[in-house]
């Protein structure tokens, strides 16, 4: 299948060269657009149903897909994106897609049959072979959250892994032994990545991975509750724990203070994501930065630039977790 990737490099031409002089834009010089259309002909390239929709009118408006507005951090990556659209001129519309594949393909074929001519995506349930041709024929759409090989400077993603890690090094600094870790049932890369920290910090710190130390649930307080009543189920003397988000450490905290556990002087528990609910837990959460509202900053600002030449192409940024400390770690008491 030929791509607007195999006509801008026919032409010697940037993909968003190429959307322009299709898209009949001004902005293209008589050269350029000759040269295009002369590479696009050779090729045989046709345009996707899709692409030519974006053709059709002036476009306004700024697509994003998440999994679920209900969970705070997309919340606050959209709220990061409108705030970048309204700088523009631009308004908003949100594609949700439940962790399920067709779902998140449906959500964006939707924006685009909207008009939409930017589309700042978190895709967790589609392939990199789908995606990528998404990003072929849409040069406005950035992924965030994910990396698609080939196209990683249409990417905007942080290093799950290192987080994970930074949190279990924090927890053997402060003398803990025996760690559990709560993580997400979906099958997706953040929950792979952020358990593989944590196995990589325990064997870098040359302590073992304990048998029952590791529970999976729905990646949300009721979760957080199941999977923390499993931990303490099989484990008797575990001294902290690490949980997938803020989400589900908020549900563990619930069941440790149910059985009298106190934290931190009993117990430490660290999260990840540093969402708003973390500065209002008792004790207050040490959790792990996920800055999404920068990356979704970024990403908004990234995804105008390539099909506006009037917007100022944001300069690479490389995103990194960090450690946030409050009050629900402590050194470690031996059991």
């Amino acid at each position: 299948m030929i791509t607007i990737k195999d006509v801008a490099k026919q032409a010697g031409v940037s993909v968003a060269t190429v959307s322009r002089v299709l898209n009949n834009h001004s902005s293209s010089s008589t050269k350029t657009r000759e040269a295009v259309l002369a590479a696009a002909s050779a090729l045989g390239y046709q345009p996707n149903a899709n692409a030519q929709a974006l053709a059709s009118q002036n476009l306004t408006t700024i697509g994003v897909v998440v999994t679920d507005v209900t969970d705070p951090f997309f919340a606050i990556l959209v709220k990061a994106v409108d705030q970048v659209a309204e700088q523009y001129g631009k308004t908003i519309l949100i594609g949700i897609g439940y962790h399920h594949a067709e779902k998140e393909k449906e959500a964006i074929d939707t924006l685009l049959r909207k008009r939409c001519n930017c589309l700042v995506v978190h895709s967790k349930a589609l392939d990199n072979h789908t995606l990528a041709n998404y990003l072929d024929h849409v040069p406005g759409m950035v992924v965030i959250n994910r990396v698609i090989p080939g196209y990683e400077n249409r990417c905007v993603s942080l290093d799950n892994q290192k987080g994970t890690f930074l949190a279990t090094q924090t927890l053997v600094h402060l003398g803990h032994k025996r760690i559990g870790y709560i993580g997400s049932n979906h099958q997706i890369t953040d929950e792979i990545e952020r358990q593989s920290g944590y196995l990589a910090a325990l064997k870098h710190y040359n302590l073992p991975a304990l048998e029952h130390a590791i529970a999976h649930s729905s990646p949300d307080f009721e979760g957080g509750e199941e999977a923390m009543i499993k931990l303490l189920s099989f484990n008797s003397n575990l001294t902290a724990l690490i949980a997938y988000n803020d989400s589900m450490a908020a549900g563990a905290l619930s069941v440790l203070n149910e059985n009298n556990i106190r934290v931190p002087s009993q117990f430490s528990v660290i999260g990840f994501d540093d969402m708003p609910i973390a500065r209002y837990l008792i004790p207050k959460l040490t959790t792990i930065r996920y800055p999404i509202d920068l990356m979704a900053n970024y990403a908004a600002r990234l995804a105008l630039s390539l099909v506006n030449e009037s917007v100022i192409k944001p300069s690479h940024t490389q995103f990194n977790p960090t450690l946030v400390r409050r009050f629900s770690t402590e050194s470690a008491v031996e059991k």
